[in-house]
């Protein structure tokens, strides 16, 4: 089952359930899906990849807005508590990203095959990871883990 199958299906089954929080969420999903598809100008059925980075942006926008809701004190308190709550319904369809001890192996490789260039081209080596791992690594530890190597 594609991943586009599966949140339709988990999306009847939760209008079925009468589950608001999480139809709304899905409801949201399958409408930047389907606009994302027009939007390409694709008729054929979106792959998992596609549909995994468009549930990565929405849930991305989602965890934007948190802090500015959080900066309306207790009257926002209950939008945050909701944006958790989508953000947690969304989180199965998201891509799973390696962990550090990977992340660090791949980012080590590419220090060694771009010849340990200076600190000062660490966006090189970025731009060289994210590219041959686009959704499989967090780009913050990217960043985190090509400064430190660079260091040494």
């Amino acid at each position: 089952m594609s991943l586009v199958e599966e949140i339709e299906a988990r999306y009847r089954e939760a209008l079925k359930n009468r589950d608001t929080a999480r139809t709304s969420a899905l409801r949201m999903v399958r409408a930047r899906l389907k606009q994302y598809a027009i939007d390409q100008r694709q008729r054929a059925a979106l792959s998992d990849a596609q549909a995994r980075e468009v549930v990565a942006g929405y849930v991305k926008q989602l965890q934007k807005s948190i802090p500015e809701f959080e900066k309306a004190g207790p009257a926002g308190a209950e939008r945050v508590a909701a944006l958790r709550a989508e953000i947690a319904i969304l989180d199965p369809f998201l891509p799973q990203l390696l962990d550090e001890r990977a992340t660090r192996d791949i980012v080590a490789a590419a220090v060694a095959e771009l010849g340990h260039p200076p600190p000062q081209r660490a966006g090189q080596v970025i731009g060289h990871v994210m590219k041959g791992h686009k959704g499989e690594v967090d780009p913050a530890l990217v960043r985190r883990l090509v400064e430190e190597a660079l260091q040494t």
